[in-house]
């Protein structure tokens, strides 16, 4: 067993080539060498969102606060609102981030296969994130 107190790991901002805007990321847990998956909880400010990425094994994020926007390549862009879950399947094209106005938090969780959990691809452009 092992307990991973709140706090304990420092929360880290989100790197500007995978994001657009203000984005905090606070790591939950990570692959440990029994396990694959990996989790954190992250907090993008209005107008914030990732860039375009893809995950080898999925992703699912849980939103827990706040107003968020999803999207898949060639779809139309959801809102997503506190205690929806949004599975992305391995290899999908997507991104998420928050609503113009509005602050939005996830937990993210995904796996890894062969020490990658995600591809990052090019930035979400304002006219996309707008559409």
């Amino acid at each position: 067993m092992d307990i991973v107190r709140a706090g304990s790991k420092p929360s880290g901002k989100g790197p500007s080539d995978w994001f657009t805007g203000t984005v905090r990321v606070d790591p939950l847990f990570n692959s440990f060498d029994a396990a694959r998956a990996q989790g954190g909880l992250v907090t993008f400010e209005p107008g914030a969102r990732t860039a375009w990425h893809t995950h080898p094994l999925g992703q699912t994020i849980i939103i827990t606060s706040g107003w968020g926007r999803v999207q898949r390549w060639g779809g139309p862009i959801e809102d997503v609102h506190p205690g929806d879950v949004v599975w992305f399947p391995p290899g999908e094209r997507h991104w998420h981030g928050a609503a113009a106005s509005t602050a939005m938090s996830h937990i993210a969780v995904h796996e890894v296969l062969d020490g990658k959990v995600v591809d990052w691809l090019e930035k979400v452009s304002d006219s996309q994130y707008g559409a």
